[in-house]
């Protein structure tokens, strides 16, 4: 019997399926890092669960945080609870691992949803990898404080309604699908807020509206009473927090009030914040699905503007394919909706970026190739950056061969990859991706060492720290919490405000270092143990010697630096600006 050779569709499938593998690999490896990229206010939401677990009640939460109690729906803190088995293994593993999960769902609604569209496992798998691709997902996606739990409950009507129109274009879902659906909204709002009944429920009316194959007067009108049956399901499904919580005003005036309404207000003025054109304004959150695509930023436009070309045959080819029709009035929604707050952010549109994913993987080879271009060259930069710190790292001692090798194993791959997508034309759409891909496991291998022995307290310090009041330096919201990864034990992590070494990171000047020294001095006197970092790279022993003595040491990487600390002149020296030692320290 004679073999056919691989088509070129089995080539394009193999080479999806081992870039989602890689893919994947790349977010479950470290998962547990302490330098994760994630939302500043992830260990917020852990201080909260880790309360809330040691009162072993569900209701009410528990913050030692003021006014920082009732700013998330409960199902997040409970998901930390359970997955953390209620403080019996209380890891940044165990709370991060339902996040990940969530993604993989969402990968796998992704490949599904194409395949019964093309009939064809490659489209699938292309938005998977784009999907993870995406810097929004990268950076909130695997987080505790994550987005891709309410991101899979908001898509999964819109995923089933996909595959729904590909077999079935002319049925509708039922008012049994609609109770599913509508407790699927609601789960999503009870990991978020429940304004997100807004756009989920608007994305999926519009969406059954346009995708219907004969659209009649009556069909608007019966998806708007089944949509609206649906959402108030959700919003029902929310409300039990009020039901369940023994006290409903604080969630009222925390939440509803102070959470949510505050962010419709602004000092500015309403319309003077929406049309300024910085961050806050309507003309950058256009660009939300853009920045949220990281460094396939450029290639959003090229699907835009592939768009904007097809608008003169528009009436030729209206109604537009169901799947089409669907993905836009997905994407469009989000969109749109949250122009309207007085706060505006990339993040918010995060639920849409999965009918991003599979927009651009439907018009993957229509795209030019001169939109994913960019991504090639902006990747190299980024990529050198990578190796300049990784290559301090190890000549400083934090990094062993081993993980300097993997790390420039992965960059000079990276390379490989940019060099063959500026080569060969038909290569640079895969490589693009492939190689955002790469500069996640680059930036992975980079902060690997940090999470070893360099960047930990030793058994021996864990087990020397007194019981009691620990000052901890704390320059956002609950940062102190990760010490409870770092020091596990019976501490009480107290919050010390470290402007004084802030200060003193500006320069080793006699005033600054005095400073710093009068506050760590004091610090001590008042707690059984303090932890301090120095206040520049060059800093090898705590400004309190020998009024004190040091249990543990390590090292850590600063993400919130100073005014002027960094310049031209030492921005090729990551050593100044990037590595610091930190100390357990208690009287002598």
């Amino acid at each position: 019997m004679q073999v056919l050779p691989p088509t070129p569709e089995r080539y394009s499938t193999a080479f999806w399926l081992a870039v989602l593998l890689l893919g994947l690999c790349v977010y479950a490896l470290g998962i547990g890092g302490q330098y994760v990229p994630t939302n500043g206010d992830e260990m917020v939401y852990a201080h909260i669960a880790r309360e809330t677990a040691e009162t072993g009640q569900w209701l009410p939460l528990a913050s030692e945080l003021e006014n920082m109690r009732n700013t998330k729906p409960p199902l997040l803190i409970w998901q930390a609870m359970v997955a953390g088995g209620w403080g019996d293994r209380w890891t940044l593993v165990a709370l991060r691992t339902p996040s990940l999960l969530y993604l993989l769902l969402i990968c796998g609604a992704l490949v599904l949803s194409l395949r019964a569209v093309t009939q064809r496992w490659q489209e699938g798998l292309a938005a998977a990898c784009l999907f993870l691709a995406f810097l929004s997902t990268f950076r909130y996606g695997r987080p505790y404080l994550t987005s891709a739990a309410e991101t899979f409950w908001f898509s999964l009507p819109l995923f089933a309604l996909i595959i729904q129109r590909a077999r079935l274009p002319a049925s509708c879902p039922g008012w049994i699908a609609h109770a599913l659906f509508g407790i699927a909204l609601g789960l999503g709002l009870a990991y978020k807020s429940f304004a997100l009944v807004a756009p989920a429920a608007a994305a999926w009316w519009l969406a059954l509206v346009v995708s219907e194959s004969h659209l009649s007067w009556t069909a608007p009108l019966r998806h708007t009473l089944r949509v609206a049956f649906s959402a108030l399901l959700a919003l029902g499904v929310f409300a039990l927090w009020f039901v369940l919580d023994p006290d409903p005003q604080s969630v009222w005036r925390e939440f509803i009030v102070g959470e949510n309404a505050a962010k419709f207000a602004d000092t500015r003025g309403y319309w003077r914040a929406a049309l300024a054109f910085d961050g806050s304004g309507i003309w950058s959150q256009l660009l939300a699905y853009a920045v949220n695509a990281g460094l396939l930023f450029f290639v959003l436009p090229g699907l835009v503007w592939l768009g904007l070309k097809a608008l003169p045959q528009l009436r030729r080819h209206w109604p537009l394919p169901a799947t089409q029709a669907i993905l836009l009035a997905w994407a469009l929604v989000w969109l749109l909706v949250f122009i309207f707050p007085s706060q505006r952010s990339a993040r918010y549109v995060i639920p849409a970026m999965p009918a991003v994913a599979m927009l651009l993987a439907l018009y993957w080879r229509d795209i030019p190739r001169a939109w994913f271009l960019p991504t090639l060259l902006l990747a190299a930069p980024v990529l050198l950056v990578l190796t300049r710190l990784a290559w301090v790292g190890y000549e400083i001692g934090l990094a062993s061969v081993p993980e300097i090798s993997l790390t420039l194993g992965i960059v000079v791959t990276a390379l490989v990859c940019i060099v063959a997508g500026l080569w060969r034309s038909a290569w640079s759409r895969g490589a693009a991706v492939l190689t955002t891909l790469l500069v996640y496991a680059a930036f992975n291998a980079l902060v690997t060492p940090m999470d070893g022995p360099a960047g930990r307290y030793d058994e021996r310090a864990i087990a020397a720290a007194p019981a009691g009041r620990i000052a901890v330096p704390s320059g956002f919201n609950g940062q102190f919490e990760r010490f409870q990864f770092l020091l596990p034990g019976a501490h009480q992590f107290l919050p010390y405000d470290s402007r004084a070494q802030a200060r003193a990171r500006r320069g080793p000047d006699a005033e600054g270092q005095a400073q710093a020294a009068e506050e760590l001095h004091q610090l001590l006197n008042t707690h059984e143990a303090v932890i301090w970092a120095a206040s520049h790279g060059e800093q090898t022993t705590p400004p309190c010697l020998p009024g004190c003595r040091v249990l543990g040491e390590r090292w850590l990487l600063t993400s919130r630096h100073a005014p002027g600390e960094i310049r031209k002149d030492n921005l090729w020296y990551p050593q100044q600006w990037l590595y610091r030692r930190e100390w357990l320290l208690v009287r002598s």
